[in-house]
């Protein structure tokens, strides 16, 4: 039986580990690859791209990062809870300009071999090219949401926030309040759910086990895992949460 990934703090796959960098696979699958940076001052992502057939996303967790979306690469800065997000022909880079070390996740859905990139295998085979030479898509269509953002969807016992609304990729910021009852273990037969814990605790079903989770914990459920999870308490429970492809969940969550 497929059951999900459960990763704590620091947990995942090494493939970076330098003093200006560390990256972190946390999940690799078709659909989707989740993965986590830290950049310290001065440090900076590839030059202005593209990528063709999915879309690229972030989230910053700690520090600062300076996004350049759009045809003239227009800089938008980005603190802790801020969302941006590439979708395909957008051009878009990345770079920690500040003085303070930058930690952020990166998603990419599909994930188009993204991890061999990450382990050293090189761009040939990846979906990513220069920009095109109209520029690509304008930067309406880029995604960058700062702090506090996003459509909100208001449920008894819980406050979302919706980041991203892409047919490959939807992000939502969830908060779940001590009272909420929890989602019952289940499966998603045509999506990858997943999971990143900001702040509270979660008890994540992970096949017939209950494991508890804090800031930092990270869960996936490929196509079929059983999974579920509830708040503990006392505290809310805030998470991060990915569906790719989107498979209407974001439709069913207004509902």
């Amino acid at each position: 039986m497929t059951e999900p990934v459960l990763l704590r703090p620091m947990e995942g796959e090494t493939t970076t580990d330098r003093p200006e960098r560390t990256l972190r696979i946390l999940c690799e699958f078709e659909q989707l690859i989740v993965t986590w940076f830290r950049y310290e001052p001065g440090e900076k992502g590839p030059d202005p791209h593209v990528h063709r057939q999915h879309s690229d996303a972030f989230y910053v967790l700690e520090g600062e990062v300076d996004f350049g979306l759009g045809p003239e690469v227009a800089q938008v800065e980005g603190g802790p809870e801020t969302f941006a997000a590439a979708p395909p022909n957008v051009v878009h880079t990345f770079k920690n300009s500040s003085d303070a070390t930058a930690i952020f996740l990166n998603i990419h859905a599909p994930s188009m071999g993204f991890g061999n990139v990450l382990r050293g295998g090189g761009h040939e085979h990846f979906d990513q090219f220069d920009p095109p030479w109209d520029g690509g898509r304008p930067f309406e269509d880029a995604i960058f949401q700062p702090p506090g953002a996003g459509e909100p969807v208001e449920h008894e016992n819980t406050s979302h926030r919706i980041q991203a609304e892409l047919p490959e990729l939807s992000v939502i910021e969830m908060t779940f309040r001590p009272e909420f009852e929890g989602v019952d273990p289940h499966t998603h037969e045509d999506h990858v759910d997943a999971f990143y814990v900001l702040a509270g605790e979660a008890d994540f079903v992970v096949g017939d086990e209950v494991r508890r989770a804090g800031p930092g914990s990270f869960l996936a459920a490929p196509p079929g895992a059983r999974h579920g999870f509830s708040n503990p308490g006392p505290a809310d429970l805030l998470v991060l949460n990915f569906h790719a492809p989107d498979a209407g969940f974001v439709g069913r969550l207004r509902s």
